[in-house]
């Protein structure tokens, strides 16, 4: 099992340096990408992706309009983001790299959707990466 998205395993991380054009617009990293998403805003969209940093992208992102459908393709969203980043050929080997082994986004900020802290949570995100995973091999 990788339950750390850190170290070797950094580009697993949605923080991880990768280009992402999303609805016309590119993104330095899934975490602008999916920041944004969060906002049919335009202009608030073009902010987050001028963000110096994924955590200040994330931070950006608590404060947007919020889509009235967010919770309904949040799913959805962050499916689409991670395969185009994943369509980089460098990060699909990487990806492959991690055979059959379970992918769980550990984490200690208690992100019990996307992630598992303290051995609870759904994992979305986990289970996200490695359907792509499937999918590419």
């Amino acid at each position: 099992m990788i339950d750390s998205f850190s170290d070797r395993y950094s580009f697993l991380s949605n923080f991880y340096p990768c280009r992402i054009e999303y609805e016309g617009i590119i993104y330095p990293s899934a975490e602008h990408a999916f920041q944004a998403a969060k906002t049919l805003n335009i202009q608030q969209r073009k902010q987050i992706a001028d963000a110096t940093t994924p955590g200040i992208a994330k931070r950006m992102g608590r404060k947007v309009i919020l889509r009235n459908d967010w919770e309904d393709v949040k799913l959805g969203v962050m499916t689409e983001i991670l395969r185009k980043k994943f369509q980089n050929r460098e990060l699909a080997n990487k990806l492959l790299t991690t055979g059959s082994q379970e992918l769980v986004e550990g984490n200690y900020w208690h992100d019990y959707f996307w992630g598992v802290c303290n051995g609870k949570g759904q994992n979305h995100l986990g289970k996200i990466l490695m359907k792509i995973r499937e999918r590419i091999r």
